[in-house]
């Protein structure tokens, strides 16, 4: 990498992926679009993710709850309602991991998850993660699973857009937000 490619350099801090693999949960960061369930619905049906948390009380786009319209589309996918937590509450980033953190607390206890796969918007999966480490045990194995959609931003072409572009520097301030309020944990 050209030590002076900004673009590569934003890129590579925000998008992260990693290759599917067995996960005791999928967390997955709830949207207005869909696609952020995607990858767990996947691991699920794969046999690799036994649970799928859903967090998110935000608006869809058919004006339903995020947590309800992305449940309704797990259950439509065939992944049974005994697989599902459903956190119904979090506004935002901080909120999802901590109320997640709380429910799989709560639900399964963290002697019985030792992983997470971190299902959310590819651009978004960096905060997510920082999110999530200042909430659960620091030995939990994180897995970057973003969904492959055409109509989330790419690490390949966001700034090809004002949208992208706009979206990336939003977030990338969302994530010095969280850093200057100790809403991070390392990651």
């Amino acid at each position: 990498m050209d030590l002076y490619d900004s673009r590569t350099a934003i890129s590579t801090f925000l998008f992260k992926r990693c290759p599917p693999e067995p996960v005791d949960l999928a967390f997955v960061f709830c949207s207005p679009t869909i696609s952020s369930i995607h990858p767990a619905i996947a691991l699920h049906k794969a046999g690799l993710a036994p649970k799928l948390l859903i967090s998110g009380a935000g608006t869809a786009v058919d004006g339903s709850a995020e947590w309800s319209f992305y449940r309704d589309h797990a259950l439509a996918s065939g992944v049974a309602e005994s697989a599902l937590l459903l956190e119904k509450s979090a506004r935002n980033t901080a909120e999802n991991a901590a109320f997640g953190a709380a429910l799989i607390e709560a639900e399964l206890g963290w002697e019985r998850v030792r992983s997470l796969a971190v299902c959310a918007k590819p651009f978004h999966m960096r905060r997510a993660i920082m999110t999530l480490r200042r909430h659960i045990p620091a030995d939990i194995r994180l897995v970057a699973q973003p969904p492959d959609d055409p109509g989330d931003l790419s690490a390949e072409t966001w700034w090809q857009t004002e949208r992208g572009r706009q979206r990336i520097f939003a977030e990338l301030g969302k994530i010095s937000e969280y850093a200057l309020k100790g809403d991070l944990g390392d990651a």
